[in-house]
């Protein structure tokens, strides 16, 4: 009788069971229910959507001018002689002075070292005093979203952010999402097709 007692106890449904049990079955709801059906479909970025369009052309005399990047005679995208190089040199050293160990949570230390250098100069005043600090992130999108968040937890006197209009149609909506407060700056001209330097 007492293992029966003892039994009957493990097996009576305790408040944990129940949450368990209404866990899965809300889950089994979730499941079946259309999830995305109110979600709006996102308009097409007004810079990549020419690509699209692109595409889509069936003039075999059309150029493909949306998007900055290097391409062959034949329209395909062309990859510099560097390039495949340096990618030479990466598979040559990959499992020796190269691996696919995880770095840091900022980056490798030597990657941004090279970075700065790139980008300030090797002799630049503001990276020898400390004034520069390197992240590494996953693309210009990625990076854009990390420095948002990072501005808006740590910078609170700075929560608004400047872009140049145009820009890239993703941009303010990366830095509305992080909680800054978008502004435009003038930066181009139709009626001259140029740069408004005046505006800027």
């Amino acid at each position: 009788k007492q293992i029966r007692s003892r039994w009957l106890k493990l097996i009576t449904p305790t408040p944990w069971h129940e949450a368990a049990t209404a866990s899965r079955h809300l889950w089994g709801t979730f499941a079946m229910a259309p999830l995305f059906e109110q979600i709006p479909v996102a308009p097409i970025d007004p810079i990549l959507g020419t690509t699209q369009l692109f595409n889509a052309d069936k003039d075999a005399r059309k150029i493909n001018l949306g998007v900055g990047a290097y391409r062959s005679e034949h329209g395909k995208p062309f990859v510099l002689e560097v390039v495949k190089e340096a990618e030479q040199e990466m598979l040559a050293e990959l499992g020796s002075k190269l691996n696919k160990e995880y770095s840091t949570i900022d980056g490798p230390e030597e990657l941004k070292k090279q970075t700065r250098a790139l980008v300030f100069g090797p002799d630049s005043e503001a990276v020898k005093t400390s004034r520069v600090a390197s992240v590494q992130a996953l693309s210009g999108t990625g990076a854009l979203r990390v420095a948002a968040e990072f501005i808006k937890t740590h910078m609170p006197a700075a929560h608004e952010i400047w872009v140049s209009d145009p820009t890239w149609g993703n941009h303010n909506t990366i830095f509305e999402k992080g909680g800054l407060k978008v502004k435009t700056y003038p930066y181009y001209k139709a009626a001259t097709r140029s740069l408004d330097f005046e505006g800027m």
